[in-house]
């Protein structure tokens, strides 16, 4: 099991990289660019039954004390401890084929050492039973947390999970 400060760095180092690939600016007029952003994964389309990930992203930072804390839409905080369905991509978050603890992104991962999204379009995932990992989307089921306050910086966690085949 990893320590709480080995688990600090990995999401620190997470959220660096994030946040210098969002700062990259795509020249317009280069084609090789524009065409590389057109083979860009999509995000999942709605589904009836399944949380929005749209819903999930009404969230804001503000200001509070030197600090920014998330600040949750009323659809966001009327999820708050009820049971959902969310169907995602699995970003491991340990070695193996099988996972029980991992990342639930809205986009697949392009690269492995990138994160495909802020802490918006992520809900970490602990399974009571493991699910193979795989490139194509999980539907997953458990009680949503909205986590305010989060020391590594996650807005959404589900515990005690299944997975919906």
């Amino acid at each position: 099991m990893k320590s709480q400060s080995g688990r600090s760095i990995v999401w620190l180092v997470a959220l660096v990289a994030t946040s210098a690939f969002a700062q990259l600016q795509v020249p317009r007029n280069d084609p090789a660019l524009r065409d590389s952003a057109q083979m860009a994964p999509r995000p999942l389309p709605e589904s009836a039954g399944v949380v929005s990930w749209r819903t999930l992203a009404q969230v804001d930072l503000v200001k509070e004390n030197n600090r920014y804390s998330p600040r949750f839409s009323q659809d966001v905080q009327a999820l708050a401890d009820k049971t959902v369905k969310i169907q995602g991509f699995i970003v491991p978050l340990e070695a193996g084929e099988k996972q029980k603890h991992f990342l639930l992104s809205a986009s697949p991962q392009t690269c492995a050492y990138c994160m495909p999204g802020g802490p918006e379009s992520l809900v970490e995932v602990r399974l009571k039973d493991p699910v193979k990992y795989g490139f194509e989307p999980v539907t997953i089921s458990g009680k949503l947390a909205v986590m305010k306050n989060d020391p590594m910086g996650i807005y959404y966690r589900i515990a005690d999970a299944v997975a919906i085949k």
